[in-house]
């Protein structure tokens, strides 16, 4: 009697069992118990049911057991999870559920886990050939599923007699010789199954079938790997001939590892075509989810001006809010930078693409050319719209005119002569470097004014090692030393001049800048317009408690801050973000009795709130928040005062006044520097705007500057964990006044190394 598919004869357990151990293992015979380890004893509930629990299925000639792990898994996990068969590796303690991924984590294979970087390399090649041999067997199976669906029909086992209806019936060998399945085909197919059935080379097809399988893991691992590599060309603007070098091919193939075949080195044609263009797409999707997020925070256009090598006025416009800044387009504006009426015309459009609603303020970069007259002109034209200086260009002017005044500019020279006499000549160089144990004097910033004093603070903190340095035997046997040069250096460093009186003096007033410009730049990871205010104050104070109070000396420092401060750099919306900041508004008296912050907030209520009723209920709720009334008085709302940051505080707390709640919000996400602290590289905008490139070169290099920007901002690294001597970092230029005079050559090789 034959059995039917997914039946057990009654009275056969034995049986059956019998068939399982010496199907499963040959060479020993073992108990269920000793066989599933973690199974329960055999309950009374019939076997045909337990079998099912335990995902036995029958097929035609032996029962099919899936079970988690296999004989060549066994030694290199941990069961974490037995119901949900979940493992961990024995190698670097990822989880993971069921064997194929276990296999594919130990094989290395890609995409759907993570490869195991610990896991030794014969048990990586022995779980590569496993899994591979499996899914030779798989796709052969599935192959032959797909073939058969289309020429073949099954039909229901039938101990009654032959089949009807001229259908022809046919029994493949490898079928159960107790249970037979009759296949027929059409009567008009026949001759093409059977033709079908002669060309199928079952080897071939196995290997045909694994290889196609192997092919496809292979190219989605092999294109996600050129993706990273484009990305880092674009990214760092490097010249795509570089991926013929036969040196990056080395550094690949080392990366890579021996015998790995799942990656591709992209082509210059691959990295100008389909990369750069998934790559468009990326940065085109992230940029469309931070759009999304101002119309709840609003957003800052940033102005990132310059002049190249050229002559030319060039701008880069950046949208910044708390999700992240994003590159918009670039603009050559040499041709209309003193027309006031051309460039409104330019930003008007830069605002309509952002949209008007979603703009908070314009962060300029400069307050030189017309730019002061365009920002008069656009704040008429837009009321809602603040114009503002981007403060680390504020705090660099102030520094410019301290630099200026006397006794600095003296001490600063002085400084100046020491560099010049060291950089420029290669032996003095090295005993330096022998006596500072390596660490340099120059540096260079983006920012221009701020390098004559961290280089002064640089030379001031090695005080006691070119003090050693210029009254040693080594020094004083050069030739140099007998030079006028030497001769007025070794005096300034270990003579009884004032250098060092006068440069310690001067950085108790410049220091307190340049902590603040690290501050609001993004020192401590926040956005800054709502401390804008009180910093500057800050440093005046603290260049006072420097001074012990005298008057005579701090003075001059406060005359610079504030004649930047006053004209240039304070705007109402700094006023109204000092105000709305919990954080200061509770901590001090000042805040609230200021008439200056309060006729700031004032107008920048009237003018960026347009509509009349929200602009009255903000004026009404703007009481409660003042008075601290209501959740605003809440103690854990005043304990958390300090330890959130603006924005946060106000969407735990200020719900209470929704239209105050929004303005605030909105206010405080922004923030009060430009994108110079970005440090866009400049070089892929400064190409696109050159002519004489026809319109499929353009359109490329369009969106090579789109992608390349866009990386920068995305991966623009943070200065919250940096110290403030290591802000706005740039090399060093060879004729840079602090180095010129001397053996040009070797300033070059020493500043590009």
């Amino acid at each position: 009697m034959s059995v039917g598919e997914n039946e057990v004869t009654t009275g056969s357990p034995l049986l059956l069992l019998s068939l399982i151990c010496c199907t499963y293992c040959p060479s020993h015979l073992f108990s269920l118990g000793t066989y599933f380890p973690w199974s329960p004893p055999l309950p009374s509930i019939p076997l045909r049911a337990w079998f099912q629990d335990w995902n036995i299925k029958f097929g035609s000639r032996a029962f099919q057991f899936k079970r988690m792990a296999t004989h060549a898994t066994d030694n290199h996990y941990t069961v974490v999870d037995k119901k949900k068969g979940r493992v961990r590796c024995n190698y670097c303690g990822k989880e993971v559920s069921g064997s194929t991924r276990l296999k594919q984590h130990l094989g290395g294979i890609p995409p759907d886990v993570l490869p195991c970087l610990k896991v030794p390399e014969d048990v990586k090649v022995q779980m590569k050939n496993n899994l591979m041999g499996r899914t030779k067997a798989d796709g052969n199976t599935e192959f032959h599923k797909s073939f058969k669906s289309c020429s073949v029909r099954k039909r229901k086992s039938s101990s009654d007699g032959p089949c009807k209806d001229n259908h022809v019936s046919s029994q493949p060998a490898s079928l159960s010789r107790k249970r037979k399945h009759h296949i027929t085909t059409e009567s008009g197919l026949k001759d093409n199954d059977e033709m079908a059935q002669s060309l199928i080379n079952p080897e071939q097809l196995n290997a045909n079938t694994a290889g196609e399988i192997e092919k496809q893991a292979e190219d989605k691992s092999s294109r996600q790997i050129q993706r990273c590599i484009g990305r880092f060309f674009f990214e760092n603007g490097i010249d795509f001939n570089a991926v013929n070098s036969p040196t990056f091919q080395k550094m690949m193939h080392a990366f890579a590892g021996h015998g790995s075949t799942l990656y591709k080195v992209p082509s210059c044609n691959d990295l100008k075509g389909w990369i750069l263009q998934e790559e468009l797409k990326a940065s085109q999707e992230y940029v469309r989810g931070v759009v999304h997020s101002w119309g709840t925070t609003g957003c800052s256009i940033l102005l990132d001006g310059w002049i190249d090598g050229k002559g030319r006025n060039l701008i880069n416009f950046v949208v910044d809010s708390p999700r992240g800044p994003v590159f918009m387009k670039s603009a050559d504006v040499t041709d209309i930078i003193g027309d006031v009426v051309a460039m409104i015309t330019l930003l008007s459009g830069v605002i309509e693409e952002v949209g008007v609603q979603n703009v908070v303020q314009i962060v300029s970069y400069t307050t030189l050319g017309s730019l002061s007259a365009v920002g008069n002109k656009l704040t008429e034209k837009y009321g809602t719209i603040s114009w503002t200086i981007c403060a680390a260009h504020c705090i660099g002017l102030i520094l410019e005119k301290i630099g200026m005044l006397d006794p600095w500019r003296g001490v600063l020279d002085k400084a100046k002569d020491i560099t010049k006499l060291i950089y420029t000549h290669e032996t003095v160089l090295k005993l330096m470097t022998k006596h500072t144990s390596g660490v340099e004097l120059l540096s260079s910033r983006r920012i221009r004014s701020l390098t004559p004093f961290l280089i002064l603070e640089r030379i001031e903190s090695q005080k006691n090692n070119l003090k050693i340095m210029f009254s040693s035997l080594e020094w004083k046997s050069s030739a140099l030393a007998s030079t006028a040069d030497g001769v007025h250096v070794t005096d300034l460093v270990t003579g009884v001049s004032s250098f060092w009186t006068e440069a310690q003096m001067l950085l108790k007033g410049s220091l307190p800048l340049i902590r603040a410009l690290h501050l609001i730049s993004g020192g401590d990871s926040k956005p800054q317009l709502g401390y804008i205010y009180e910093t500057m104050d800050q440093v005046k104070e603290t260049i006072k408690d420097e001074y012990e109070d005298e008057k005579t000396k701090y003075q001059p420092f406060w005359t610079a801050i504030d004649g930047i401060w006053n004209n240039q750099l304070h705007s109402p919306i700094h006023s109204a973000a000092c105000i709305l900041n919990p954080s200061l508004l509770y901590s001090s008296e000042d805040v609230d009795d200021d008439n200056e912050i309060k006729d700031g907030l004032s107008r920048c209520i009237q003018g960026m709130v347009k509509e009349k009723r929200a602009r009255d209920l903000i004026l009404l709720q703007l009481n409660d928040y003042l008075e601290a009334s209501g959740a605003f008085g809440e103690g854990v709302a005043i304990d958390q005062k300090t330890k959130l940051s603006p924005v946060k505080w106000w969407s735990l707390y200020g719900g209470q006044c929704p239209e105050l709640q929004s303005f605030a919000m909105r206010i405080l996400s922004q923030t009060c520097t430009g994108a110079s602290r970005f440090g866009l590289k400049r070089s892929l905008s400064e190409q696109l705007h050159m002519n004489g490139r026809n319109p499929v070169e353009q359109k490329l290099l369009t969106d090579l500057t789109f992608v390349h920007h866009n990386l920068q901002l995305q991966n623009a690294v943070s200065i919250t964990n940096t110290d403030y001597k290591d802000i706005f970092l740039e090399e060093m230029d060879p004729m840079n006044e602090w180095v010129r005079g001397g053996d040009v050559e070797r300033v070059t090789s020493l500043t590009k190394w």
